[in-house]
Parts: structure tokens; C-alpha cells; sequence
């Protein structure tokens, strides 16, 4: 069945990056069918589905502690599935997410970030672990960057970003970002395979960087900056928007640098953090 909905998924018209997540989300869930109390079959049952759904709902939640997110992340990945095993998503509700602003690194994490970055001996790390710092970039959006995305004159520049539903979106390039780019460019021309390829970021075969290597390019910065096992390009993300909206930016120039289709999606930025409460509870007396 896994083969099936891989094949499946081949052929949907979905990022390679969501592919993997689907296929990832689904293989663990069918893992967990094989081992589990089942009242009906799940896989040929409406209400067989519908139960096993919401049994492995509670498993994500209270046995393996999973986050809000990542529990909806991975009914949606299920849903897909039954979907294209023609039985229609589960009747399981998503888990309420918390109305706080998603995480972003504070003040002083980002320039320790900064400071690994400019630490780190490759060109070509460097530039791409400033993409998502200064443009907000997703994962897959850095990965399938070409060379021609950058437009740049001696001092400024644009990049241009494909986004979800083939969105484009053109976001200033960042001095800092502007400098980084051209050292590896610099770099890139003498690279074995570099004329083979149009894209932006090699490895170091001369292909396309993957999304697996761009992370653990972004993890280990993170990781040489002291930060938590857990900063990755979509922290990065997190960071560029809160910063943005933080600092008085219209939510709607936001918008656009992120590539977001609806203004909702941006307001998120706006919630109060968890240090925003810790901060608000400090204005409390204490009487010694």
C-alpha cells in the first residue's frame, strides 16, 4: 500500500519536499496500524478509518508527545491517503493550536547565528545559510534558487523566488546576503560541474543541493552558534517575518516577501510570543 500511494504521489502535482513528508507521515502511520487494537479494518471501512484516525490522533498527542502542528501535519498526510485510496479524509478533528506567534530566534540568537555563518569556511554554506535569514525563504524554495534567479548590480540585487502554487515573488537582496552571494558565485564558476547545471547551489558532485543537505548545512551553523537542536530553515523563516512585523512593517509588504496567499496567514506574526507573556508577568510586584 505504501508503494501504491508513493507512486501515487509521483504523479500528484506536489513539491518534492511535500512528497516526502506525505510519504514519510503515511509510512509511520501504517506502522503503527500494524501493531495496533483495531474494532474494524481501516483501510476498507469508513468507520474502521474514522476510529484507527482518531486512535492515532491520541498516540501523536500523548504517547509520543508530538506538537499541535505536527499532529495536524501528519492527519492531513493520512487524509491524503485515504483520499487517494478512495474512502475520503477521516472525520477526526484537527488539534487546537495555540494562538501564540510561531518560534523565532530573539535578538541575541541571531547574532550569534550571524556571527557562526561568517565563521564558517565555505562560500557556498555561508550564502545559503543567509538565504532564509534575509529573504525568509522556505527549503525547497533555496534548493531550486538558479543562477539566474539573482539579479544583482554592484551594491544591491533582487532574488527570485518560486513559491507555492507557482507563485513568484522578487525580494530584495540584503547587503549582507549581496556580499555572500557573490564570494560563492565567485567560487561556484570554478566548481566541477558548474556548467552543467543552471542551479544556484551545488553539491559536491555538481548537482543541485538537496533539501536534506541544505538542512544539515543549516543545523550544523546552528548548532557551531550554541543554538537548539531545532533551528532550521523554518526558524530562519520564523525569524525574518516576527523581525519584519516587529519592526512596524506592513503586514501586507510582509505578506508579499513571504509568498503568502492570504493575509491571515501573515497575522500570525502579530500573536504575543512566549516571551512576550513571561515579560508581561515580570511587570508584577513582588513584595520582599
Amino acid at each position: 500500500m505504501l508503494d501504491d500511494y508513493a507512486a501515487a504521489l509521483r504523479s500528484a502535482p506536489l513539491s518534492d519536499q511535500t512528497r516526502r513528508t506525505y510519504a514519510s507521515k503515511v509510512r509511520q502511520y501504517l506502522a503503527w496500524l500494524a501493531g495496533a487494537a483495531l474494532d474494524q479494518d481501516p483501510l476498507t471501512s469508513a468507520d474502521g478509518r474514522d476510529w484507527a484516525v482518531r486512535d492515532y490522533r491520541t498516540h501523536l498527542q500523548t504517547v509520543l508527545k508530538r506538537s499541535p502542528a505536527t499532529v495536524n501535519n501528519a492527519l492531513a498526510a493520512v487524509d491524503d491517503f485515504y483520499i487517494r485510496r478512495q474512502l475520503g479524509p477521516a472525520s477526526a478533528a484537527r488539534v487546537e493550536i495555540s494562538a501564540a506567534a510561531p518560534r523565532a530566534l530573539d535578538h541575541r540568537a541571531q547574532l550569534r547565528y550571524l556571527r557562526a555563518v561568517q565563521a564558517w569556511p565555505s562560500p557556498r554554506d555561508q550564502a545559503l545559510a543567509l538565504v532564509p535569514f534575509y529573504t525568509g525563504a522556505r527549503i525547497s524554495e533555496i534548493v531550486a534558487l538558479d543562477i539566474d534567479d539573482v539579479a544583482r548590480s554592484a551594491r544591491k540585487g533582487v532574488l527570485r523566488i518560486l513559491g507555492k502554487g507557482e507563485r513568484v515573488r522578487q525580494v530584495p537582496i540584503h547587503p549582507q546576503l549581496h556580499a555572500a552571494l557573490n564570494d560563492w558565485l565567485a567560487e561556484r564558476a570554478d566548481w566541477p560541474g558548474a556548467t552543467d547545471t543552471t542551479a544556484l547551489f551545488l553539491n559536491q558532485r555538481g548537482q543541485r543541493f538537496s533539501v536534506r543537505g541544505a538542512h544539515a548545512i543549516v543545523t550544523g551553523i546552528a548548532a557551531a552558534a550554541g543554538l537548539d537542536d531545532d533551528t532550521t530553515v523554518h526558524i530562519l523563516r520564523h525569524t525574518f517575518a516576527t523581525t519584519l512585523v516587529r519592526g512596524g512593517t506592513d503586514l501586507v509588504i510582509v505578506a508579499e516577501l513571504l509568498g503568502h496567499a492570504r493575509l491571515e496567514t501573515t497575522r500570525i506574526y502579530t500573536r504575543p510570543s512566549a516571551e512576550d507573556r513571561t515579560r508581561a508577568l515580570d511587570l508584577l510586584p513582588v513584595d520582599k
